[in-house]
């Protein structure tokens, strides 16, 4: 081989090795790009942000404040504040594990096209967040925010953006009713109720809500009205149909004069004066006008409006119904008799007739059935008293033959004794009168039980 056909082969060697050398250098120049941090690309406060906008999965929301948050698209759009100021709170202290300064290739993860791109403006600056892929190795997304460098950062923002515009509405609040002390009804029923915590009326303490009638006040079910006012606050009111309504749209829903509007009044704290102070909340409610015209359909459509709110929500057809149930008789006691059985010292009874009489004695700080001088167990005897209840409410008098009488004697200045007769009225049903004005029918082997308690005391 001649001298110059080796100094060719050597050069070209030469010129591999320094390419190889320099490919190596610019290697590793660019592996010490790459490294865990934990810095804080971000810190803003959602005070001074002034406008927020994103564009995820081809949905793109834009807000901007002016006093307060307003959406872009419509004005009249009731903002929820709080839901901005969650958004906002993914980049109070931004955080990340690990950076790639002066990245190149951003397809590789994922931020040529970004799932998500999120924009904040604040006064004098603003803010373009690109998210990208997540690494499941690492469990963390990688993360751009337009300084040259790629991020995967602590805390994946990427779910709190995946939301639609429903999700930002300042849906009408339902408060917590701690003590209600009015309900109102109006519409399909017409009355009110009243809270009372000193009874004077009834023979239990456990009544506090009355109905104000000509004949004076008669005692509702604490525990139905309970349950009625759980009702409302359970209510689910996010399923909006109109968040500017109109009053010529209120025809639309029914509620331009509703079926039942329920205004409660309600003790709340005020906590600036660190009292109690009674509010007010105003519900009204309609079934579809166009659906209830139709006799045949079984398919209940409801909207539900807050006061003078502009927000109409649809409603479950069985909250449609549970709402409805305010009649008296819905709310009232449905036993025939609700007295503590503690609260009851004497039993005068009248069976096939024959007269028995059950005497109570404190004994030991606790009352001991006799009857004649023997004592006497009465807890089958209680049970069946406290299960008649009632099937139907009437004020049709008895025409057939009484199965039983019992006066009840007891420990309450309010109402000492109580007369119970139960009349047969056909062959499943018995018609209760209580204190000689008929109540309610009740389920005949309720008091075919009580007869038989009875007989098992008497005749035993």
């Amino acid at each position: 081989m001649n001298r110059s056909k080796r100094l060719s082969i050597l050069l070209g060697v030469l010129v591999i090795f320094c390419a190889l050398t320099l490919g190596v250098s610019k290697y590793e120049e660019r592996k010490e790009k790459i490294k865990n941090s934990d810095k804080i690309i971000l810190e803003l406060n959602s005070e001074d942000v002034t406008e927020l906008s994103w564009e995820y999965d081809s949905e793109t929301f834009a807000f901007h404040k002016d006093e307060n948050w307003l959406y872009d698209e419509d004005e009249h759009f009731p903002v929820n504040e709080e839901k901005i100021n969650q958004l906002l709170g993914n980049f109070q202290s931004f955080g990340v594990s690990f950076m790639i300064e002066d990245a190149e290739d951003l397809s590789q993860y994922g931020l040529s096209d970004p799932l998500c791109m999120i924009h904040i403006g604040l006064e004098e600056e603003t803010y373009e967040i690109s998210l990208g892929n997540y690494s499941e190795m690492d469990e963390e997304r990688y993360v751009s925010i337009g300084d040259g460098n790629v991020y995967l950062v602590k805390d994946d923002p990427l779910s709190s953006f995946d939301i639609e515009l429903s999700d930002m509405i300042q849906h009408d609040e339902i408060p917590e009713f701690d003590t209600v002390t009015e309900i109102q009804f109006a519409g399909s029923e017409n009355y009110k109720v009243v809270y009372k915590e000193e009874n004077k009326v009834t023979y239990s303490k456990e009544d506090v809500y009355f109905v104000k009638e000509d004949s004076g006040e008669l005692p509702l079910d604490t525990g139905n009205i309970e349950n009625y006012v759980e009702i409302i606050h359970e209510l689910n009111l996010t399923n909006y149909v109109t968040y500017d309504v109109t009053d010529e749209e209120l025809k639309t829903y029914g509620l331009d004069d509703p079926e039942l509007t329920v205004t409660l009044k309600y003790k709340a704290q005020d906590e600036e004066r660190d009292e109690e102070k009674v509010e007010t909340v105003v519900f009204h409610i309609s079934r579809d006008p166009a659906e209830k015209e139709k006799e045949d359909t079984e398919e209940i459509t409801a909207y539900l409006r807050v006061g003078e709110s502009k927000i109409i929500y649809q409603i479950s057809g069985l909250d449609y119904e549970d709402l409805m149930e305010v009649s008296y008789n819905a709310l009232r006691h449905q036993e025939v008799i609700w007295v503590d059985f503690e609260d009851i010292s004497r039993v005068k009874i009248s069976l096939e007739g024959a007269e028995y009489e059950l005497v109570a004695k404190e004994k030991n700080k606790e009352n001991i059935w006799y009857y004649q001088d023997d004592e006497i167990e009465t807890d089958d005897f209680r049970n069946a008293l406290n299960a008649l209840s009632a099937s139907e409410f009437t004020e049709e008098k008895p025409s057939d033959k009484e199965e039983i009488s019992l006066t009840l004697q007891i420990d309450n200045e309010n109402q000492p004794d109580v007369k119970i007769e139960l009349y047969r009225y056909d062959g499943s049903q018995c018609l209760a009168v209580v204190d000689g004005e008929p109540v309610s029918l009740v389920n005949r082997s309720r008091v075919v039980d009580l007869i038989e308690a009875v007989n098992a005391v008497v005749l035993n």
